[in-house]
């Protein structure tokens, strides 16, 4: 694996966007602190502020499919939407990541390290975008 960017993961969702950063030369990605969304429209001064702070060399989004790997109809238009303006808003490299199951595989490895204590819904959208990111890294290098 020659490649080192950095890389910003979200989980989308419509109260709150999981975010997680990656090393791609580690395949790795830590938990940073969700964004509350009001009906799924971020602060974007926050994501703003995200991207200044990272400087990722890429943005991956999580694309929520049901299990058969079909769009389902309230919620990927709206990510697809999310991915769209951070790109055009500013400038970022985004990919759309199949993300299903990263919140069921999010909640088992919070309740292993922290128990039921640890199953707050920011950290499980922010866990989830680590899955999203570290299975991103997977998919590119497995």
């Amino acid at each position: 694996m020659s490649q080192s960017r950095t890389v910003l993961g979200f989980d989308y969702g419509t109260k709150s966007i999981g975010v997680a950063i990656g090393q791609e030369l580690t395949g790795t990605a830590t938990p940073l602190a969700a964004i509350k969304a009001n009906d799924g429209v971020p602060n974007w001064d926050n994501i703003e502020k995200l991207l200044k702070e990272w400087q990722p060399d890429l943005v991956v989004v999580g694309l929520p499919l049901d299990l058969e790997g079909k769009e389902l109809e309230t919620i990927t238009p709206r990510a697809k939407k999310f991915a769209n303006r951070v790109h055009g808003r500013f400038g970022c490299q985004v990919e759309l990541h199949d993300e299903r199951l990263s919140t069921v595989e999010a909640r088992a490895e919070l309740f292993e390290r922290g128990g039921y204590r640890s199953l707050s819904k920011g950290n499980i959208d922010s866990q989830s975008a680590v899955v999203i990111l570290e299975s991103w890294f997977e998919r590119q290098y497995g």
